[in-house]
């Protein structure tokens, strides 16, 4: 299964329970709201939300993250598909062993393709849960501009891994506590961000970003009463709005 139809009383309820049935994160899918839901007026004319959510294929998003590197790394990505596409190929398929290891030796590939050559990665591990700790002189360039180049790695990873896992992880790639550095500046955007729409009494939209950040923004401004958090679009270019509440 690939893609799934859902409903829900919420979008985020549709979409939640989709990805459990596709046994998906949000990274690996693209999601369509089909509808957002209504609730109705004293129970009378309420309608569940529904979503069309579709586990991406992989060599879309290797094409994607190529072209990311390329402009983070300043490498003219068109005189290297055929190789990057070669390597990857061989090196990542010639052995069908630990899926870690496997994820580890994917990532130091594309490592070289951006002129990284001092890469250490660091693995720490809880059941399901991996996080890789990236380590270089260029730590920079592999974060990318507002972690661009990171989280398409991420998102790479994490298929390479449960390509051969025998049971479903979660990778999360980090460098330099880039992780818990964005969270912080996320939490103080949202702040700024939802007391500037009770300031100004409209809404104000974010950029599009990836869907554990709109979670860290959701979940700072949870218990604000006086704003609504709404994420809207289709991956990959999905936003947040904050609504000021009258």
């Amino acid at each position: 299964m690939n893609q799934i139809t859902q409903t829900g009383t919420t979008t985020e309820e549709a979409i939640s329970v989709a990805l459990a049935k596709l046994e998906a994160t949000r990274d690996q899918v693209t999601i369509d709201v089909l509808f957002e839901g209504r609730k109705g007026f004293l129970g009378f004319g309420a309608k569940l939300a529904e979503v069309r959510v579709t586990v991406n294929e992989v060599k879309p998003l290797i094409q994607e993250t190529k072209k990311i590197l390329a402009e983070s790394s300043k490498v003219p990505v068109e005189e290297k598909v055929q190789k990057y596409e070669q390597t990857v190929s061989e090196e990542v398929n010639s052995n069908q062993g630990d899926a870690v290891a496997e994820t580890k030796t994917y990532i130091q590939l594309i490592a070289k393709e951006m002129k990284i050559d001092d890469l250490t990665i660091h693995t720490e591990q809880n059941g399901k849960y991996v996080t890789l700790r990236l380590d270089s002189k260029k730590a920079a360039l592999l974060i990318g501009k507002r972690g661009q180049t990171l989280n398409a790695l991420q998102q790479l990873s994490q298929l390479v891994a449960n390509k051969y896992a025998n049971q479903f992880l979660m990778i999360q790639l980090d460098v330099e506590n880039y992780r818990e550095r964005r969270q912080e500046s996320l939490e103080q955007l949202a702040d700024r961000m939802a007391d500037k729409a009770i300031r100004t009494a409209k809404k104000v939209e974010f950029e599009p970003m990836p869907s554990y950040e709109r979670k860290v923004i959701h979940n700072a401004l949870s218990r604000r009463l006086d704003i609504e958090t709404v994420s809207v679009g289709t991956e990959p270019n999905r936003y947040l709005i904050i609504e000021p509440l009258k």
